[in-house]
């Protein structure tokens, strides 16, 4: 499988309290542990908004887990074109936001950077998100040139605008199963639905914050929900998804 949605949280490089939580460590010869037998072949590390911008944690991580596997980060509005691309050459391929925990970014701060990082790189945006505020979020969303969902949305309310968003590109996390507040069963189903692109799979580990902590049994529910369209979910819908994206002209002049 192709991991979509995983964390490393080394204690080497800094964490920031985050509303008083600072998760154990997570290195990635724990990840390698808890997921050995599960036919990892690549994924996709995640920054928590406890790990903030500094990316020296994440650029460890992928020089250990080697070739397949990705960055995501956060960043902020002002983040430069330079620092994108110097980003992009690391293996970074989204920059995520998390609307709960850290910095507030406003609307039009969340547009300016999902479109800025796009057009530098080819980058998508990953949201965590409840798709109970999608009533205000959903028309900024769909502007957006590539978006991401984390964790299925989180709960079961407006899933309908949630729906609409796959219909118009959205991808859709098929993680978190033990984090969320909604059918699962029911989710995987409707999203898939709408469009079979739409759903990938990753394990969430840690699982930091989560009333139930990923187990194997996530992924055995992926494909008894989806059958024969489970390897999809599991492998070549991310691996679409996490690869390089177009870069950006070179700019020429006539002599």
């Amino acid at each position: 499988m192709f991991d979509a949605h995983l964390h490393i949280i080394d204690p080497r490089y800094p964490l920031t309290p985050n509303h008083g939580f600072l998760p154990a460590p997570f290195l990635v010869s724990d990840y390698r542990e808890r997921t050995a037998g599960l036919g990892v072949t690549g994924g996709a590390v995640v920054s928590g908004s406890f790990q903030g911008e500094d990316t020296r944690y994440l650029e460890s991580a992928l020089t250990q887990l080697g070739e397949g596997f990705v960055g995501v980060v956060n960043a902020s509005p002002g983040t430069s074109e330079e620092r994108v691309l110097q980003l992009d050459r690391l293996g970074v391929r989204a920059v995520r936001l998390n609307l709960y925990r850290g910095p507030r970014r406003s609307l039009e701060d969340l547009e300016a950077l999902a479109r800025r990082v796009h057009e530098v790189a080819g980058w998508h945006v990953e949201l965590y998100l409840d798709t109970a505020d999608l009533p205000e979020l959903a028309p900024v969303l769909s502007r957006l040139p590539r978006v991401v969902i984390d964790h299925l949305g989180m709960s079961q309310v407006r899933q309908d605008l949630l729906l609409k968003l796959v219909d118009q590109g959205a991808r859709v996390k098929a993680t978190g199963f033990g984090r969320v507040h909604l059918d699962v069963r029911q989710t995987l189903r409707a999203v898939h639905a709408v469009n079979l692109a739409a759903l990938v799979a990753g394990t969430d580990l840690p699982s930091t914050r989560a009333r139930r902590p990923f187990s194997p049994d996530n992924l055995d529910l992926v494909r008894e929900v989806l059958g024969e369209d489970a390897r999809a979910v599991l492998t070549t819908n991310a691996e679409d998804l996490y690869r390089p994206g177009p870069r950006p002209a070179v700019q020429t002049t006539d002599r």
